[in-house]
């Protein structure tokens, strides 16, 4: 096998900006909807975006860069790329294992996400049928809690998003993806700056934005560092097979750093938008900002219910966290279709409909973690959807982000990482060597050592 391909089996992004519009997608998900903009209200509004926007910088976007790279070098699936640079360097065959544990890790996580995403797709039928106008906020909670309760709704709204899925990559890299990303981002895009014209007249804006941006250092504490870091390499699907097989799919002729920096922006971006969006018509309303589902569940379809253009705004507003949890979760199932199409010479169809099936199949348990099994919990007093959004969130993506800096830091012929990036400036490539090898992966260790103490050891 050679150390590098000019092109993929699976097809090539037609341009820079292609990739850029995919990678986008995959690290704009429902996170950035309502986590980000939560978080940074919660830990000192500006305080804590300047140390989340320096996390982004030393942390996401090296390691971001260094995924890439392997991925354009190995021109394949996650598992197959860190086979063959693992043959290249000679190094030790535990290396291989980093390919398939962001494989896995993809897989898993979209099974618990096309749960979720089914409950967004049910408020966009909700919202335009009109459900939430005039509701009160106890007609709103309960209405949640009937849908969490009944494992049916859940079944049917799961496999709805599952089967959009499942279509797109089913279609191919250039038929599919690439269509699919062409349509949704811009979409996603123009929908957020509706949003956010929206919330400007909504009689909020200056309190939403106070909320975000004011910058309170009393409250950035050691935890909001951690909470800060933590999130810079999740938003960025850091060390799930996403960016990596996105990688394979990548122009030669493209710059890695620049165009990492430019995901790694516009990822930012949407995130701070979607918070200037959604705090004014909360605070609008006299809501309080609740925390997770509370927020995007609850607070909003009751702002929407109860003001002027509500039932079309809040329909808008479902269908773009749709498009965004939509173009993360056909990035979340390419590498494991990518695999099975290079080991075992499925079509990308049949791939397709193997992997949407397992995945559909294990999202069941996320599904009866609301309901039927939500007393079930075996491990650690998790039941079965934190159990999978623990194991992967706070296990597998850090140490999988970790381990690919080192790889390609330590392990990888510091010649091949150079002409592949191919950096003018010997300088900054300098910079993030030094970056990757030493300051990303203690960061790293650090906020996984600390979690791990915060949950089991304090």
């Amino acid at each position: 096998m050679s150390a590098t391909r000019e092109s993929s089996i699976h097809g090539i992004w037609t341009s820079r900006w292609t990739f850029i519009l995919a990678a986008t997608g995959s690290a704009v998900g429902l996170g950035n909807i309502w986590k980000f903009p939560y978080i940074a209200g919660e830990n000192g509004g500006g305080a804590f975006v300047l140390v989340y926007l320096l996390c982004v910088a030393f942390i996401g976007v090296p390691i971001m860069m260094a995924e890439v790279m392997l991925g354009r070098r190995g021109r394949q699936s996650p598992i197959n790329v860190m086979i063959e640079q693992v043959k290249v360097v000679r190094a030790k065959k535990v290396w291989r294992l980093l390919g398939w544990s962001g494989v896995l890790a993809g897989f898993l996580i979209l099974s618990y996400y096309s749960v979720i995403a089914g409950w967004v797709l049910d408020y966009v039928v909700r919202m335009a049928q009109g459900v939430y106008q005039g509701a009160t906020a106890a007609e709103v909670e309960k209405s949640f809690d009937q849908l969490v309760a009944d494992p049916y709704e859940l079944i049917l709204f799961h496999s709805v998003f599952m089967l959009m899925t499942m279509v797109v990559v089913a279609k191919g890299v250039n038929r599919g993806l690439e269509r699919a990303v062409r349509i949704l981002m811009p979409a996603l895009f123009i929908l957020l700056l509706i949003m956010l014209g929206y919330a400007i007249n909504s009689g909020g804006f200056e309190q939403g934005f106070h909320f975000m941006f004011d910058f309170d250092f009393s409250k950035l504490s050691l935890d909001s560092l951690l909470t800060a870091m933590g999130h810079a390499f999740f938003t960025l699907s850091l060390g799930m097979g996403a960016i990596m097989v996105y990688g394979a799919y990548m122009p030669k002729n493209a710059s890695i750093a620049k165009t990492t920096i430019t995901v790694a922006g516009l990822d930012t971006l949407v995130a701070i938008v979607a918070g200037l969006a959604i705090f004014p018509i909360v605070f609008a309303n006299g809501l309080e900002p609740g925390k997770g589902p509370g927020l995007l569940f609850v607070s909003l379809p009751i702002a929407f219910g109860n003001m002027p253009g509500g039932q079309v705004f809040g329909t808008l507003f479902f269908l773009l966290v749709t498009f965004a949890a939509w173009s993360s979760s056909i990035s979340l199932v390419e590498p494991a279709v990518a695999w099975l199409i290079e080991r075992h010479n499925f079509s990308r169809l049949s791939a397709s409909a193997l992997v949407g099936g397992m995945v559909w199949a294990l999202g069941l348990l996320t599904v009866f973690s609301f309901n039927l099994a939500k007393d079930f919990k075996p491990i650690a007093g998790f039941n079965m959807f934190e159990l999978l959004d623990f194991l992967t969130a706070n296990l597998m993506l850090p140490l999988g982000g970790m381990f690919i800096a080192i790889f390609v830091g330590w392990v990888m012929r510091r010649r091949a990482v150079k002409d592949e990036m191919s950096m003018k400036s010997f300088g900054l490539f300098n910079l993030w060597i030094a970056t990757i090898r030493i300051i990303a992966p203690l960061a790293v260790l650090v906020v996984f050592g600390f979690e791990l103490y915060g949950r089991f050891g304090g």
